[in-house]
């Protein structure tokens, strides 16, 4: 079984790439953190900070592309994916990334601006009478 299962912060704008007939890849880098701790000896452990690279494809990239932002939260599942590959200079690299098969958005949405009922003119209501006024 290889599946993947993260919770982090999305630590940069996700890069869209549109290929072929509609059809969209995108690539973001999530941290994810491990809080640091005291072991019983008294001995701290510091936090550690991971990141990976997210590979979203089809209508997931095209909502990562409207939705997903620098500083978001998300949780998402994938597998793992091992690549190595040659550089510039000839040296071995080693690639590993996560591709996404669901993700949920963990950061709330940010509220729209409420229209403040106080800036409104009062109007009266069509049955509402005015004192001094008779209703016929």
């Amino acid at each position: 079984m290889n599946k993947v299962m993260l919770i982090g912060n999305v630590g940069q704008e996700p890069d869209v790439h549109y290929y072929g007939a509609d059809q969209a890849r995108a690539e973001v880098r999530l941290a994810t953190t491990e809080r640091g701790y005291k072991l019983p000896n008294g001995t701290e452990v510091p936090a550690r900070t991971d990141w990976h690279t997210l590979l979203f494809f089809g209508n997931l990239a095209k909502t990562v592309e409207h939705y997903v932002h620098k500083g978001d939260k998300l949780y998402v599942e994938g597998r793992l994916r091992y690549s190595v590959y040659n550089d510039k200079l000839g040296q071995r690299r080693n690639v590993t990334e996560i591709l996404v098969a669901s993700m949920e958005m963990l950061s709330p949405r940010p509220q729209q601006p409420a229209t403040n009922p106080a800036a409104r003119p009062s109007q009266p209501e069509p049955n509402e009478t005015k004192p001094n006024q008779l209703p016929f």
